[in-house]
């Protein structure tokens, strides 16, 4: 082969190249569904939500809304556009597309599933992953998406009381006030533990006046005894220790067995999952 055939065949070959590029990327550039009636995307899209195929739904129903701006097929399409994103576990895009909605349709017939919607979106947020893989307590978390739900749910339980979603909103409101209240008990728990006194004594009165009828209030009283007794304020001591004894008299801490902490050990054990007094109950 002579010196100067070698670029004259290197240039030929980079033109194949560049034609069979350009031949295939008009192949992979042609949609599908350009054009497809509007119906059509939705039964589409429908099917790959009934078959949980998710992204597929959400690719297409997007499609239709590019496609079909405007429309009783189109407003559907956002609505099922944020239940696949949900049902993925794309919760911040779910949320995004929940609020998009809610601007553009205030008053919309499926307003309130939308709220309900958002409501589950935040639930789910943040802690999903760390719940899945680790167990880990949510009420040990930041809990500023959970209070987001639980106003999402207000909402629909307040403003839409008559709804499908009004039952299961409460049902889903009292939860969340429970892992509220955990949350201020755990932190009662830690002042007491480090005789902090006060500042448990503080923590168990929010959680008693803040979320009354929770599932901790118990637990709260019993706080508070063991609180005001490190405080040496025997006549509040007492007064809590009745309160206990009248509603729960079979309360460890009246047996002296509450609360139950941890073992310091546990620390030292990097795969231990993260407990508190309250796991011990």
């Amino acid at each position: 082969m002579s010196l100067r055939s070698a670029p004259s065949r290197l240039l030929a070959l980079l033109l194949i190249v560049a034609f069979a590029g350009v031949g295939c990327s008009k192949f992979k550039d042609k949609d599908a569904d350009e054009g497809v009636p509007v119906e059509t995307l939705y039964e589409k899209a429908h099917k790959s939500m009934t078959n949980g195929n998710w992204a597929a739904a959400e690719t297409t129903f997007k499609r239709l809304v590019a496609q079909y701006p405007y429309g009783p097929y189109t407003e559907q399409a956002l609505v099922e556009t944020a239940y696949a994103q949900y049902k993925a576990g794309k919760h911040d895009d779910a949320i995004s597309s929940i609020d998009r909605f809610i601007r553009t349709y205030p008053t919309h017939k499926n307003i309130a599933y939308m709220y309900y919607l958002r409501g589950l979106s935040n639930s789910s947020r943040d802690t999903v992953f760390l719940q899945k893989v680790w167990t880990l307590d949510a009420s040990r978390r930041d809990l500023a998406t959970p209070l987001q739900a639980f106003n999402d749910f207000s909402i629909v339980a307040d403003r839409y009381p008559n709804s499908h979603y009004a039952p299961d909103a409460r049902t889903r409101m009292a939860g969340l006030r429970d892992m509220f209240a955990r949350h201020e008990l755990d932190t009662a728990l830690y002042y007491l533990r480090r005789t902090a006194y006060v500042a448990a004594a503080e923590r168990a009165k929010f959680l008693l006046e803040t979320y009354p009828q929770s599932s901790y209030q118990n637990d709260a009283v019993a706080t508070l005894a063991a609180a005001y007794e490190g405080l040496g304020n025997e006549v509040l001591a007492a007064d809590a220790r009745r309160v206990l004894q009248l509603n729960d008299p079979s309360h460890p801490f009246l047996a002296g067995k509450w609360p139950d902490y941890p073992s310091n050990w546990r620390k030292l054990n990097p795969f231990a999952g993260e407990k508190s007094a309250l796991d011990n109950d």
